[in-house]
């Protein structure tokens, strides 16, 4: 079929961590016989932070972030069997997804793919008005980043027909153990850019540990967080591109996940960087979320912790020949349970699926 992708962006994780996921869903939607157009936005400097060039398995569309570019990227919608616009495209988000749906052909799959379902549903039950409430009536589906049960039912809620999480993955090709990298040494790094619903939880579980470790060494990576205080052993990175990543992610003694607010209180919504750090073989610690044993084992496979005191805890105690053993068990799981190729199998399915069922509506009401 072909796949019209309304999104942030695939050719740069600047300000979007999303990238990785659309790359390794739509990648593998490609090697299924899949046509990708990506529609992304020349928006908040990501075209002058690339990490990849445009892929052989997909025709990427930059467009300028005007309304006349706007009018022609949605009037490409016409032309593809599935149209998806994804959440947090940054600019027209609202034009866009009202835009593609109405330009969108009769025998189409009309998809909104939530990438970040607890805010966005969130914002519903402010707004009666909200564009997405306003939106699902006439959508096929509704696919997200993750959630389980709740933001099903939620979804469901305000008359979703369909709610399925598609959950973030590792590409094993792109995320691997590599050698240690001296740019990346520390006892324990945090990658994550700075953001107002995640700032207080960095605050407690990253800065509140250093602060209670001042003879370890910390790294913090990520956008905006070179005006933040922080205590004298914590150094700031940066932007770290996605090549970096598996550097990043190996030299660390071990390496720390913070959810946002809104994934942390929903839980079973585990970010991108949960899977590429098990698929470098890091010894990762994450905050407390609900779900996490649906990805990996506690005190097996990951160090969970309540609170930056348990941070500080879990760090302390760490021994190199630990954190090997708790990095190798996730890799081993994450490759086992967790890949792109099983999610990509699993959105080919769903599209197949939801396919023939709108086909068989349309012959009945024939």
């Amino acid at each position: 079929m072909k796949i019209a992708f309304y999104g942030s962006s695939l050719l740069s994780s600047y300000w979007n961590g999303a990238a990785t996921y659309y790359r390794g869903i739509l990648r593998e939607l490609a090697a299924r016989g899949h046509a990708i157009t990506f529609y992304e936005p020349d928006a908040f400097d990501r075209q002058q932070h690339r990490d990849i060039d445009p892929p052989e398995w997909a025709r990427v569309v930059v467009y300028p972030a005007t309304a006349e570019a706007l009018a022609e990227v949605i009037a490409e919608a016409a032309q593809a069997d599935v149209v998806v616009k994804a959440s947090g495209v940054g600019v027209f988000d609202d034009e866009l997804l009202e835009g593609v749906m109405a330009s969108a052909a009769p025998h189409a799959l009309r998809i909104f793919w939530d990438v970040d379902a607890a805010a966005t549903l969130d914002e519903m039950r402010g707004q009666a008005d909200h564009v997405v409430r306003r939106a699902l009536p006439k959508l096929d589906m509704v696919l997200t980043y993750g959630g389980g049960q709740p933001v099903i039912d939620a979804y469901r809620g305000f008359g979703a027909r369909t709610c399925i999480p598609v959950y973030n993955a590792l590409d094993p090709t792109s995320h691997f153990p590599v050698p240690p990298d001296p740019d990346f040494q520390c006892d324990l790094a945090f990658l994550g850019n700075r953001l107002p619903d995640r700032e207080a939880r960095v605050e407690e579980f990253f800065l509140r540990a250093a602060a209670l470790l001042p003879d370890r060494s910390f790294l913090i990576g990520g956008n905006g967080w070179e005006s933040k205080a922080m205590p004298a052993n914590v150094r700031h990175r940066g932007h770290v591109y996605t090549a970096q990543h598996n550097a990043f992610n190996c030299t660390p003694l071990a390496v720390l996940n913070v959810a946002r607010d809104s994934m942390a209180s929903i839980g079973f919504s585990p970010a991108t960087r949960v899977f590429e750090a098990a698929g470098a073989a890091a010894c990762l610690i994450t905050d407390a979320w609900e779900g996490i044993e649906m990805f990996l084992t506690p005190n097996e496979e990951v160090l969970v912790a309540r609170d930056g005191q348990d941070v500080a805890d879990h760090l302390s105690a760490l021994t190199v020949e630990r954190a090997r053993e708790i990095g190798l068990a996730a890799l081993a799981r994450v490759k086992a349970e967790h890949t792109y190729a099983l999610r990509g199998a699993q959105v080919d399915e769903i599209l197949s699926t939801q396919a023939s069922m709108l086909s068989a509506a349309r012959l009945e009401r024939a």
